[in-house]
């Protein structure tokens, strides 16, 4: 409250001062009641003898006058006082010998307020300057201003976010490693006693929204002991020294508090590889590292000083960032598998009311590659959608459509869609559809629509049943086939190809480059790996990279993608010949009904009738698959 007080304290010093100089000047102003005459009729009131009294001061030139008869008296400022009295030098004489009663005249010696004025330019520049010199000082106590340049701008804990193991699903080995240190903390003791040491650092790695950030809040929740969280960012600073300064203030206010826990959210900012970059690299970030590496094991100590970072680029720190002795223990927190999910969706559906037709485990098993950050998402989309229909609770139907939206976007039912465009849409949607329906690798079909949502004029999506990690060649091939059934639909069933079909072609493409330079599963090309993965280049390091194979390697790994998506092509067409008639009567329901589910679809698949409220809908006219 202090700093508060004192501000207010100078405001109304300013106040008072910039008021007593507004009423001097106006008290001047008003004062001033000289008349508005000039200079000539001055002089000739005294040439006439007219003034019986006047009072001169000799260094304004202010003149008090007053005329005969008249018991008012006037000021008048004359404009040079010299010239004045030389025009009025015989005045007195003159009066008195033609007027009985003598003249008044009185003459103010001149004193000097020059001063004065030549002060207040000073007294405003002093003001002035005390002014900015107060705001500097204020300035200078916030965060990366002025004086505080090199002081660490470690975050503050809001109570509201604070967070336990309790709140942490789906990574029980990742929540076991970091309760190890959290114990160890509590209870040094239990491990001491048989020689075991505290891990130095450890380093968090995963995808992004995989919970590593509320994992290092679960421990800063459990730990009781001082918790300095920071930024990678905040080192990052465009003075000289300043990043190096940072690590040094943070690590010295950790060792006050020791023994304590270091936190470095996105470590990657200020961890980067040594030596990359166009230029050789960023010398002030690896100045910065440079610190960071010494405090963490260096020649001094740093026993009692635990640091946890996060970080989704693992493949970009510096080697020496890495090693035992800085960054002791590397948790991987990876994607939750299904049992993992189920446990984070129970964790975010705490205060969401759901229905009796919501079931969590068949959420949990529907959305696999989804990460924590996407369940909690999920889940609040599904409440915003309740609350917009005034239902006091979440549905099934809820869930689903929110799933969609995380997936793909809202539905743009608004969109005005030609026919043409819904018969492309409808044929290339159930061209996918029906390719894996009938490929026996392949997830089963989840729902169909031809309703855009985002960038898709369609969607076919498929649900996996299981949470495989590993993708065999054969599915890799009939993921090929599935991904160019759109364009074999339309190529069939209406005589001619569309540009909907480019993100298709560019995914199957891609699947059968690395089919066959990444994976080894061409048998003409051999169990090896050509090129490198450039997807994140590294300039400077990777920048001049070249392929690691010949022109000859390169036109036969072309011939091989090239043969690989012909054939899927080719068993596509035949496919969807072959079901032609389910094709039909597939794009005619889209047409009417715009979407279908998983359960109608494997019924139309397998001739059953759908139960609507109309008749099933018969196929568009003059659509028979062409000539091969």
């Amino acid at each position: 409250m202090q700093p508060r007080k004192n501000k207010g304290i100078f405001t109304y010093i300013m106040i008072v001062i910039i008021a007593i100089f507004c009423i001097y000047f106006v008290t001047t102003k008003l004062s001033d009641t000289s008349e508005k005459v000039d200079y000539t009729t001055i002089i000739e009131y005294f040439d006439d003898y007219r003034v019986s009294y006047y009072e001169l001061d000799l260094g304004t030139g202010e003149l008090t006058y007053q005329l005969d008869g008249e018991g008012e008296k006037k000021k008048y400022t004359v404009p040079n006082v010299d010239i004045f009295l030389m025009d009025t030098k015989d005045y007195r004489q003159n009066y008195n010998k033609d007027h009985d009663t003598h003249l008044k005249q009185d003459y103010i010696k001149i004193t000097d307020r020059t001063w004065i004025y030549s002060l207040i330019p000073v007294v405003l520049t002093v003001l002035l300057g005390i002014a900015i010199l107060y705001f500097l000082m204020k300035q200078s106590g916030g965060g990366g201003k002025y004086t505080s340049f090199g002081k660490a701008n470690l975050k503050a804990q809001s109570s509201a976010r604070k967070a336990t193991f309790k709140d942490v699903a789906g990574a029980d080995e990742e929540k076991q490693e970091l309760e190890e240190i959290v114990d160890f903390l509590k209870h040094p003791s239990k491990y001491t006693s048989i020689g075991a040491k505290v891990p130095k650092g450890v380093l968090l790695l995963g995808p992004p929204g995989t919970g590593k950030t509320l994992l290092a809040r679960a421990v800063a929740g459990e730990a009781g002991c001082p918790f300095f969280p920071i930024s990678g960012s905040d080192f990052v600073e465009m003075f000289v020294g300043v990043g190096a300064s940072r690590v040094r203030d943070l690590f010295d206010q950790a060792k006050k508090h020791a023994p304590s826990i270091i936190f470095i959210d996105e470590i990657d900012a200020v961890g980067r590889h040594r030596g990359a970059g166009l230029g050789g690299g960023h010398d002030e970030r690896e100045q910065t590292l440079n610190q960071l590496l010494v405090e963490m094991d260096g020649f001094t100590g740093n026993e009692s000083v635990i640091v946890i970072a996060a970080t989704n680029r693992r493949d970009i720190l510096d080697p020496a960032l890495l090693r035992p002795g800085r960054f002791d223990r590397q948790i991987v927190v990876g994607y939750p598998d299904v049992k993992g999910r189920e446990e984070i969706l129970h964790v975010h559906a705490k205060n969401k009311p759901l229905g009796p037709d919501v079931d969590l485990k068949v959420i949990a098993q529907t959305t696999q590659g989804f990460t924590g950050a996407d369940l909690e998402n999920l889940l609040n989309e599904a409440a915003l959608l309740a609350a917009r229909t005034n239902r006091k609770a979440i549905t099934e139907h809820d869930i689903e459509e929110a799933t969609m939206k995380v997936i793909a976007g809202p539905e743009k039912k608004s969109r005005i869609v030609t026919e043409r465009d819904k018969t492309v849409t409808a044929y290339h949607e159930a061209g996918h559809a029906v390719a894996a329906y009938n490929l026996p690798t392949q997830d089963k079909v989840h729902q169909v629509t031809i309703i855009q949502r985002g960038m898709a004029a369609g969607l076919t999506v498929t649900r996996p049943d299981t949470d495989d990690q590993h993708v065999s060649r054969n599915q890799m091939r009939e993921n090929i086939i599935m991904l160019l059934g759109g364009r074999v639909a339309e190529e069939i069933f209406l005589d001619d190809i569309c540009t909907g079909a480019s993100n298709d072609i560019e995914r199957a493409t891609k699947t059968a480059r690395n089919m066959v330079t990444k994976y080894g599963f061409s048998d003409k090309i051999g169990t090896v790996v050509y090129g490198s993965d450039s997807e994140e280049v590294f300039l400077g390091k990777d920048y001049g990279h070249t392929k690691n194979y010949s022109e000859a390697i390169a036109a036969q790994i072309d011939e091989e993608v090239r043969s690989i998506i012909d054939k899927a092509y080719s068993d596509c067409t035949q496919i969807l010949k072959a079901n032609a008639d389910k094709m039909h009567k597939l794009a005619a329901y889209l047409l009417k009904y715009e979407k279908i589910n998983g359960e109608d679809f494997e019924k139309l698949m397998r001739g059953e009738d759908i139960e609507t409220n109309e008749e099933t809908p018969s196929a568009p006219e003059n659509l028979e698959p062409a000539e091969a």
